[in-house]
């Protein structure tokens, strides 16, 4: 017998729709990271993409490969300024939505490590040391 996916472990796509949602809420308030996203506040179409490449991702429905095909992840997010500074943040955030959340703890920890692991790849600038 296999062991049942995260996505099963978790709860399915309203678990991951209430992750998505306690991370941007953070986001929201950070100005590190509104610089990063395009819309600057608008968090509708992110939100989206990043609920349905979770689901897809941990075991659930394919629905972002069918819309958006390969997650080509740092292709993706080639076009924004993402240092050691915003992985950080990002991850501060991502970290908080996932001790708030109703996850079993092996299952947190699976997601911690996941989301430390990208959030690192989605690395594509040196950070600049202040000056002044």
């Amino acid at each position: 017998m296999t062991e049942p996916s995260l996505f099963d472990r978790v709860g399915g796509t309203p678990y991951f729709e209430r992750l998505v949602d306690r991370f941007y809420t953070g986001v929201a308030t950070d100005p590190v990271l509104l610089a990063v996203y395009p819309e600057h506040g608008d968090f509708a179409g992110p939100r989206h993409r990043l609920t349905l490449f979770l689901v897809h991702y941990w075991g659930g429905p394919t629905t972002y490969g069918d819309e958006r095909g390969h997650p080509r992840l740092r292709m993706r997010h080639a076009p924004f300024a993402i240092g050691g500074r915003e992985r950080d943040h990002w991850l501060v955030h991502m970290r908080a939505a996932i001790a708030e959340s109703s996850a079993p703890d092996e299952a947190k920890a699976e997601l911690e490590a996941y989301f430390t692991m990208a959030a690192e790849a989605m690395r594509n600038r040196e950070d600049v040391p202040a000056t002044g």
